[in-house]
């Protein structure tokens, strides 16, 4: 009967789904700590697992392990060489959340074009109230979006941007070489890209360096919108803090950073024209309702000898 152990805080949909499957057992440590779950993983076999590092101690300590399933889509936390000598397979949960997070960019770029924490501050503080007739506030329709990445998430922004009219350029090495998708959206050099856009969305992977450093932001319009759902160092934070000082970008809006949490002294934290969000782009109710019940039904397919190839990672 294979022994199934969930690390970390779990929509109770994929509990319930644990819960009434016979001929599998499970235990849950119900703390997102790195080490929290590691006291239980001698007897498991099966190991859900949320951003906690899972590196090659760790799996040192679940001899009987023959499957990790993280709940999302990053594999950073995960040591794939680690997993490959032990030949253990890595699943995802493939494209669940990517709707989500590519509303939390719409959300961020317009709250960014609308200057909403210097709105909201407007009201809440005494005397701020006529800061509205400096007409700060702007629009975004007709306005350029520049997406870096064009993959679901990208693809999802690009949608809802078309509704509110905005002329839209993408950059994606990879799906250019693998074959540009039908429709308004042509792929553009990311130099080319910077210089024209009015908004620039990062919806890439993170590499060796960041994709966005001093030089890549000096080539955007002191008028542009930065956002970034993508992954902390994707983006270089000290260039861009310094670029908003220097008022050589106008606004950024942000949901992942190089230190989670940042930092208090973060120079990030104490500019009026950035907005803030705590990682939160794929971590809606209802995004992870559907991360919870992929992550526990790829455990549960993995056993049955069905497991989608699709919702596995390469090692």
């Amino acid at each position: 009967m294979p022994h199934v152990l969930v690390a970390g805080v779990l929509h109770p949909a994929g509990l319930d789904l644990l819960a009434h499957t016979s001929g599998v057992t499970f235990d849950h440590v119900a703390d997102n700590a790195p080490a929290a779950f590691h006291g239980q993983l001698a007897q498991a076999e099966a190991l859900i697992v949320r951003t906690q590092p899972v590196t090659a101690a760790v799996l040192d300590m679940a001899p009987h392990l023959r499957i990790v399933s993280r709940h999302g889509v990053g594999t950073d936390s995960v040591e794939l060489p680690a997993l490959r000598a032990r030949n253990i397979t890595l699943s995802v949960v493939g494209d669940v959340n990517s709707l989500s997070v590519a509303e939390q960019a719409m959300t961020l770029i317009l709250a960014c074009a609308k200057r909403m924490r210097l709105a909201d501050q407007a009201v809440r503080d005494p005397g701020r109230w006529n800061w509205r007739n400096r007409m700060e506030a702007g629009e975004i329709s007709g306005k350029r979006l520049l997406i870096l990445g064009y993959g679901r998430i990208g693809r999802h922004l690009a949608r809802m941007a078309q509704g509110f009219g905005m002329d839209i350029r993408a950059f994606s090495p990879s799906v250019e070489a693998s074959g540009w998708p039908e429709g308004p959206v042509l792929p553009v050099s990311l130099a080319e890209g910077l210089a024209w856009a009015d908004v620039v969305a990062v919806s890439a992977p993170r590499r060796p360096r960041p994709l966005l450093g001093a030089d890549e932001l000096a080539l955007m319009k002191p008028s542009a919108i930065l956002v970034n759902t993508s992954r902390g160092g994707v983006v270089d934070e000290t260039a861009l803090a310094q670029a908003l000082r220097e008022g050589r970008i106008a606004a950024a809006g942000l949901d992942v950073f190089e230190e989670e949490p940042p930092a208090p002294g973060n120079p990030l934290l104490a500019l009026d024209q950035v907005i803030l969000s705590p990682h939160i782009g794929g971590v809606t109710l209802e995004a992870a309702e559907r991360m919870s019940l992929q992550s526990v039904r790829n455990v549960l397919d993995f056993f049955a000898g069905r497991l989608d190839p699709a919702m596995t990672v390469p090692l």
